[in-house]
């Protein structure tokens, strides 16, 4: 029997004309049809190695997930991704494949894997309505076991639906006045729809899991108080929200953002509906945004959206950063200016004391530094003065030290990040495990989402135990 011709044309990712988007905060990509869905599945060989499921930080069983969508049964394939991953619209959306499962599929050897993310996405949109009817696979009997979670994003949701369908009964306790974190306050519109978020939130409730809003830890409540009223374990999933600065002369002043708050304003409070949405953001019409991860193009691409014209600027040239290669290309593609080995050393300010400029250095690429990546090296007289009568300084963050004030016994690395066990985020108080962010400092959705899944097993087994 001849040999079947392996495809190597991935099928495109629909999404809106650059001009069009710019104009607009609703979602850029548009998702695959059910015949690209189908037609895109089609295209993976079947390989033994399965090497996609290892590449996957919630082993999701992907060939038979991308099975059932050849075969057109996409509520089949929405069970079995439902059975390891609460998130996958999310997941779909902003899990970086082409790093993980993509990366280590048979047909990236040809350049050509199969694309998984935009598949999962597809199944995750095809019913979600579906996913609230129980459908999901059974769960364990009711145990009489509480766990606290506290934070509500990646990591908290992805732990408590492990444990609700381990049996456990769950609680988070989430800060702001709505749940999601950071997929709420940090991922714009146009990425990540907070209707997606909101549905895979409401999919984590119907499994059983209690969200109690407006709830600080450190400030309403504290671990020890949790004990005290019954929970027998608790997960910290709080992230990190205590963004990074460059520590230069007028960081300080007006019109010069964390992106934190600038994306704050943006997603969460919908600034971008002012007056519809009580929450004014005055956007220049020269912005500087310094950075070159994901939540740098964010910011630039929010910024785009609100009428600025936009620059990027990076310590590092193009392949050193960060940033998924698609968001850059859309970056791109929207008219964002990048300006690459340059870095601010302090920011101008006009007769009103506002931004109005960022002095910059241009550097060079020296030997790798911890990172892997080549060290940036200052070039002597290459300053030069970009104009900007804004800027959004997005460095990366830390965990906000309320939980550190508040949580004695818990130990705590040098840069306020918890210590917790690298396989069981199991931390040094006894009874506390954590995961996402605030172990490992600002990372991706789908590493806090696996380290939240391997520590409600672990959970599990220590109140089997009690």
């Amino acid at each position: 029997m001849a040999k079947a011709k392996i495809d190597l044309n991935r099928v495109a990712m629909p999404k809106q004309e650059a001009g069009a988007r710019r104009q607009n905060f609703s979602e850029v990509a548009t998702g695959y049809t059910a015949e690209d869905a189908k037609r895109e599945a089609s295209r993976c060989i079947e390989c033994k190695a399965r090497n996609c499921v290892a590449g996957c930080p919630v082993a999701i069983d992907i060939p038979e997930f991308i099975s059932a969508v050849k075969t057109g049964d996409f509520t089949a394939a929405d069970e079995i991704i439902k059975r390891t991953n609460a998130l996958p619209g999310i997941c779909g959306r902003v899990c970086p494949q082409e790093s993980q499962c993509e990366a280590v599929c048979t047909l990236a050897k040809k350049k050509a894997p199969v694309a998984i993310g935009r598949l999962e996405r597809f199944v995750a949109d095809w019913e979600p309505g579906y996913r609230l009817k129980g459908s999901t696979g059974a769960k364990a009997p009711k145990s009489c076991k509480k766990v606290a979670v506290i934070g509500s994003g990646p990591s908290g949701l992805t732990c408590a639906a492990e444990l609700a369908r381990l049996g456990h009964s769950v609680t988070i306790f989430e800060s702001l006045h709505v749940a999601g974190g950071v997929l709420m306050y940090g991922i714009p519109e146009f990425r990540l729809p907070k209707t997606i978020v909101q549905t895979e939130i409401n999919f984590v409730r119907s499994l059983g899991v209690e969200i109690v809003l407006n709830a600080v830890a450190g400030k309403t409540f504290t671990i020890d108080e949790l004990f005290k009223d019954g929970f027998q374990a608790v997960f910290l999933g709080t992230g990190a929200g205590l963004p990074l600065f460059l520590n230069i002369e007028n960081e300080n002043a007006p019109g010069v953002y964390s992106a934190n708050e600038f994306l704050s304003r943006v997603n969460l409070m919908k600034a971008y509906h002012f007056p519809e949405f009580d929450t004014p953001l005055k956007v220049g019409k020269e912005v500087a945004v310094v950075g070159g991860g994901n939540v740098a193009m964010d910011a630039a691409r929010s910024a785009v959206r609100l009428g600025a014209r936009v620059t990027v600027v990076y310590r590092r040239g193009r392949e050193e950063m960060p940033a998924r290669l698609e968001e850059v290309e859309n970056a791109e593609e929207e008219g964002i200016n990048f300006l690459f080995l340059t870095n601010p050393i302090s920011f101008q300010v006009n007769d009103q004391k506002w931004v109005s400029g960022m002095t910059c250095q241009k550097m060079s690429l020296g030997d790798p530094d911890a990172s892997g990546r080549r060290r940036p090296v200052p070039v002597g007289g290459s300053e030069f003065t970009l104009p900007c009568d804004m800027a959004i300084v997005a460095l990366g963050t830390r965990p906000n030290p309320l939980i550190a004030r508040s949580a004695p016994g818990l130990a705590f690395a040098s840069a306020g990040t918890v210590i917790a066990d690298e396989s069981t985020g199991l931390t040094r108080k006894a009874g506390v495990w954590a995961g996402g962010d605030i172990v490992t400092g600002s990372a991706t959705v789908i590493s806090a989402m696996g380290a939240g899944k391997a520590a409600a097993r672990d959970i599990d087994r220590y109140l089997a135990s009690l």
